[in-house]
């Protein structure tokens, strides 16, 4: 069998003949230039490596740069990026233009060894997939949304879901860390394998020490059988650690560990449990202060922030509200079997008000509540004294504004293209109405409907609305009373 070969990209002298000398050690061909240019020059002339692994701080074309050329000529070769702790937005750069793997400075040789055999093992997998596959589902459908951060937030999950590189998911309780990271992995090649989720918030230490790693019998009193634990689950899938800031110091430094080396030791083993699991991160806490503060590892922390997403409120992004309540009132309703409703004007208006501190979650539980007991008054009774904001957002007009039971376009239409369409049609009236309060002028529409001039302009472009739209009909059509 051929050994694999690997194509060495540093400028220091010394640490490139070290990774060859390691490389060749461990039964790989190597080549190994200084330059982006020379990398470039020798894979034009020489056969394709199987493997690339690239400092990012080369002299003239930047890592950055010669990472993106190899990509466009050679997408199916790994690269594996070299960085140091200072490097970290250089590496998350890197990992969004298609980086496989990367290795923080300075590393032991067995990190090395073992994210360089990842990266070999993945290719392997994705060269011998049948081409005839069945390709793996993905669901866009999961991320209700057409606020322009969410949708850029979305683009990013795409682009990174088939790297293994850790995910930090921030933001407050309820805005949907959760089903972003659903969707990160519903994206990813490894859709079809485990989705394991761990409250790290919700279990004391030695509980979650045990559901994470798992025990062998007779590790305690009680443990009369060997248990594997969440990540074991998670094999060659993605494991949600969920409220990570709440993680103490000690399960803290045991996880720094499997992120190093794939590995740990369930409570009373003996023997290392390999596992392949793509981890992603979410919490409410601030990790900066937490770190500052010593109740986070500094370490940890850099580990998971290779790809870290802030997810905005509700309260800033409430161009959301209707098409979340359209979504809510139709899953609702069929799970219910409630008939299909529109939400009243009352409440439309006041949901767009509401400052919704439970966030994207607190919204769905109004909405479930009003499906299962349609009644205003109580509906509105549930949001918080105080919570709505006199100054809020320009208002729904009364006709068909969050709407489900609207009649189809087309009559073989589905429920989904029903409520899409509802909510369509839902922001177009508020965009009319908030450009007509604004006689037209788009940059104090933008700033009445809370989103940015550059999405009011494209919903216009994509609408085909102009001026012309909003003018008062001619007096011979309007009706007149008495």
């Amino acid at each position: 069998m051929a050994k694999a070969a690997v194509l060495v990209v540093d400028d220091d002298d010394d640490t490139r003949r070290y990774l060859a000398a390691l490389l060749k050690s461990l039964g790989y061909d190597v080549d190994g230039v200084g330059s982006g240019e020379e990398a470039l020059a020798h894979l034009a002339a020489r056969p394709t490596p199987d493997l690339m692994l690239l400092d990012l701080l080369l002299p003239q074309m930047s890592g950055l740069d010669f990472l993106a050329q190899a990509r466009t000529r050679h997408p199916e070769v790994p690269v594996v990026v070299l960085s140091t702790e200072a490097q970290i937005k250089a590496v998350v750069d890197a990992v969004r233009r298609g980086a496989a793997q990367y290795v923080t400075k300075p590393f032991a040789d067995a990190e090395l060894e073992r994210v360089v055999e990842a990266a070999l093992e993945d290719r392997h997998r994705r060269r011998e997939a049948p081409v005839v596959a069945t390709p793996m589902p993905r669901r866009d459908s999961d991320l209700v949304s057409s606020n322009p951060a969410i949708l850029k937030i979305k683009g990013i999950a795409r682009q990174v879901a088939d790297t293994d590189a850790p995910v930090l998911l921030l933001g407050e309780s309820g805005v949907g860390k959760e089903v972003l990271a659903r969707y990160v992995h519903s994206q990813s090649r490894r859709s079809r394998q485990p989705f394991v989720k761990v409250n790290c918030a919700a279990l004391p230490e030695d509980l979650l020490e045990s559901e994470l790693f798992g025990y062998e019998r007779g590790a305690f009193s009680g443990a009369n059988r060997d248990k594997p634990g969440m990540f074991e689950l998670a094999d060659k899938g993605t494991i949600l650690l969920d409220e990570i800031g709440e993680m103490t110091p000690h399960l803290q430094a045991k996880l720094l560990h499997v992120l190093q080396d794939g590995e740990f030791t369930r409570l009373g083993g003996r023997q290392r449990v390999r596992v392949d699991a793509r981890v992603v991160a979410s919490t409410n806490v601030r990790l900066e202060e937490a770190v500052s503060s010593g109740r986070f590892r500094e370490d940890l922390y850099f580990r998971l922030n290779v790809i870290r997403i802030d997810i905005p409120p509700l309260r800033e992004r409430r161009d959301d509200i209707p098409r979340l309540c359209a979504h809510f009132l139709r899953t609702y309703a069929l799970r219910y079997h409630r008939p299909m409703r529109e939400l009243p004007t009352e409440l439309q208006e006041a949901f767009l008000r509401a400052q919704w501190p439970g966030n994207v979650r607190e919204l769905e539980n109004a909405v479930r509540r009003f499906v299962i007991l349609p009644d205003v008054e109580m509906a509105l009774s549930y949001l918080r004294p105080g919570e709505l904001d006199a100054e809020g957002p320009v208002d729904l007009p009364a006709a068909r504004s969050i709407e489900v039971a609207s009649a189809p376009r087309h009559q073989d239409a589905s429920l989904r293209e029903v409520a899409a369409q509802a909510a369509e049609d839902a922001e177009q009236k508020m965009v009319q109405r908030a450009l007509s309060q604004t006689r037209w002028n788009r940059k104090e529409a933008a700033g009445l409907l809370q989103i940015s001039y550059k999405a009011l302009l494209n919903k216009l472009k994509k609408w085909e609305l102009d001026e012309r739209a909003l003018l008062p009909e001619p007096a011979s059509s309007a009706v007149v009373n008495g």
